[in-house]
């Protein structure tokens, strides 16, 4: 008896928060078709590289820290007058190698150049840096190389690892080079743990009532960031 595969659309599977499905063994154009299907309204978020598709649904618990540091990276942006561009959860892709989407990322040297982008280029440049929060897989580490993203930030326990790209592999690092004079690997963790006391408004508040204060971040200054 011969037993036929059977082909059901990947739109259709139904995958609870926190769950990450993998698929091997899939061509460029089978990813490109699989994007399209799933569409750009949807709550899962995708990593493809070295033929391997990788499909995660975030758990809610992850949104809000990334929501908090992505507020955070913006008032030290404009506290030191740097102007940007935030590109979210975007779809970047190297043509026939790799695709991901990051939970935040940001453009800063070329942001002028995305001002009015509605739709990435593929000569665009990556992104400045990215953000996750939440265990980064190989699949979707191996994306961010092929991208070219310089700088990756991975919060996930309470802890804030920096991702350096460097001869094309990831350095931890304890510093951003976007942020060289700031403490950043232990910023971020204590004003996510602020936000839990106190939520997420006051603690933005407090976060940038203490940077315009002293102009660097607040880091053992004696305040709920030290």
């Amino acid at each position: 008896m011969t037993i036929n595969p059977v082909l059901k659309p990947v739109s259709q599977i139904t995958l609870s928060p926190g769950s990450v499905v993998t698929i091997p063994n899939i061509s460029w154009l089978e990813f490109e078709s699989i994007l399209q299907e799933l569409g750009e309204k949807r709550r899962t978020r995708i990593a493809y590289s070295n033929s391997t598709l990788e499909i995660m649904v975030p758990l809610p618990e992850h949104e809000r820290p990334k929501d908090l540091i992505s507020d955070i990276v913006k008032i030290l942006l404009k506290s030191a007058g740097r102007r940007y561009e935030p590109f979210g959860s975007t779809t970047f892709k190297r043509e026939g190698a790799a695709g991901v989407e990051p939970d935040a990322c940001f453009y800063i040297l070329n942001y002028q150049r995305m001002i009015n982008r509605r739709r990435l280029l593929p000569d665009d440049p990556p992104p400045d840096f990215a953000i996750e929060t939440d265990v980064t897989s190989k699949t979707k580490i191996d994306a961010y190389k092929i991208i070219g993203v310089p700088e990756v930030w991975v919060y996930d326990s309470g802890r804030l690892r920096i991702y350096l790209l460097q001869d094309g592999e990831y350095v931890e690092s304890d510093i951003s080079p976007n942020f060289p004079e700031i403490a950043i690997a232990q910023l971020i963790p204590t004003a996510v743990e602020r936000a839990l006391q106190v939520g997420s408004c006051q603690a933005l508040e407090e976060f940038e009532s203490a940077i315009l204060s002293v102009g660097v971040a607040p880091v053992g200054a004696g305040n709920a960031y030290g």
